[in-house]
């Protein structure tokens, strides 16, 4: 390592070994190596967020770069420039000096120049008698050149960053049209659900932007505007299905009494006695499974549930029903209840409803009754799983709402 290459500040600016590393690297720089110093520049400009960098810091290290003869540094070249303050602050479009100063701090800071201050402190160049600078005083752009690569790297990564957020912000968009679009036209058109719940979390999602910057910020909202999106694109496809499916309704009746073989009896057999029910007037009918969320939005609202499946992992809908089972228990649900929730609502959605139900069994005096309730809000249209469920991911299955 070369020594005389390691130069301290004067007057009371401080010495720190950042300065001193810098100047390390800088006297390190490949033998023979060269760069564009406008190549460089723009990428010091496009990296700018990476630096701390301000744009008048980047005027200054343009009129410094202006003050170099060649459009290369080159490693054996005299790469220290030594123009006064008020040569720089003309060619710095003319920026106070208190300005100035700041700003060469800042360069100086993010360890794309260093100084190369003189006894005086005065920056001045000596020349030899052919004429050849032997000693000049002043700034040191060797710095630029040691990291010409690292500053391309931090260029791109702000690209890819920013096409990221470019195509994130895009998304987000195109979910929010969505959202506010199918909302609007359930609640014209009377489709039954609690579209102002719905409504109410799609409008604190919304809030949640003012404040997120970041692409991971950024990427957490979208998943939860696509999973919002998803829960009203599910939950209007079933009412619509049901509704074609009406026309038709003793066919497909005939259809499921003769084929349905994933009733409830298959998770829990017992008898209409045990139960706790009314005896039996005939073949209770069984409508098919409305699978009304996606699954991993469940496991996602509904962490919990998946401690008492098969293996502890939630990865299918029978996992779910078979978890469900085992919680209704525990809860002390009874059978008949829990029946009644899997015949009106499909053995999915009652599964998801226990699923809610465990995620806040410290605040419910008693599961069986709150799912009966459900139920039977459930049979009057006035319950929808999706606001619960909402609830639930946003406060991390600490605080649900009444839905």
């Amino acid at each position: 390592m070369q020594t005389e290459h390691i130069a301290t500040p004067f007057g009371r600016r401080p010495m720190t070994l950042a300065l001193v590393k810098t100047q390390f690297e800088s006297a390190g720089i490949k033998k023979g190596k060269s760069a564009d110093k406008w190549k460089i520049y723009r990428d010091a400009c496009d990296a700018r967020s990476l630096l701390g960098l301000r744009d008048r810091a980047l005027a200054v290290l343009n009129a410094l770069l202006s003050f170099y003869p060649e459009t290369d540094l080159i490693e054996s070249a005299n790469l220290i420039v030594f123009p006064s303050n008020a040569q720089l602050s003309a060619r710095a479009n003319g920026i106070a000096g208190t300005t100035l100063r700041e700003n060469l701090a800042l360069l100086v800071q993010a360890g794309l120049i260093h100084r190369n201050d003189s006894p005086n402190g005065k920056r001045y160049a000596r020349k030899g008698r052919d004429g050849s600078i032997e000693t000049a005083y002043g700034f040191n752009l060797a710095p630029l050149l040691a990291r010409s690569e690292e500053l391309a790297l931090m260029a791109h990564q702000v690209a890819e960053e920013n096409r990221r957020l470019k195509v994130i912000k895009e998304k987000i968009t195109i979910a929010r049209r969505d959202i506010r679009k199918l909302i609007s036209a359930a609640i014209e058109e009377g489709a039954s659900g609690d579209w102002q719940s719905i409504e109410d979390g799609f409008v604190a999602m919304i809030s949640s932007l003012r404040t997120a910057k970041t692409p991971t910020a950024l990427g957490e909202i979208l998943e939860e505007l696509t999973l919002l999106r998803e829960g009203i694109v599910n939950l209007l496809e079933d009412q619509l299905i049901s509704q074609e499916s009406d026309a038709n309704a003793d066919e497909i009746r005939q259809h499921i009494q003769n084929s349905n073989t994933d009733s409830i009896n298959e998770l829990e057999p017992s008898s209409g006695n045990e139960l706790g029910g009314k005896p039996s007037q005939g073949p209770k009918l069984h409508a098919e499974p409305i699978r009304t969320f996606p699954l991993g939005m469940v496991a996602r609202a509904c962490p919990q549930i998946s401690d008492y499946a098969p293996g502890g992992r939630i990865e299918h809908w029978r996992d779910l029903m078979a978890a469900a089972v085992v919680v209704r228990s525990m809860l002390g649900v009874s059978p008949s209840a829990y029946q009644d929730a899997c015949e009106l609502m499909g053995p999915e959605n009652a599964a998801v409803a226990i699923a809610c139900i465990l995620e806040r069994a410290g605040h419910i005096n008693s599961a069986g009754g709150y799912l009966r309730d459900l139920t039977a809000r459930t049979r009057r249209g006035e319950f929808s799983l999706g606001p619960m469920l909402m609830a639930l991911m946003r406060s991390g299955g600490r605080n649900l709402r009444s839905a």
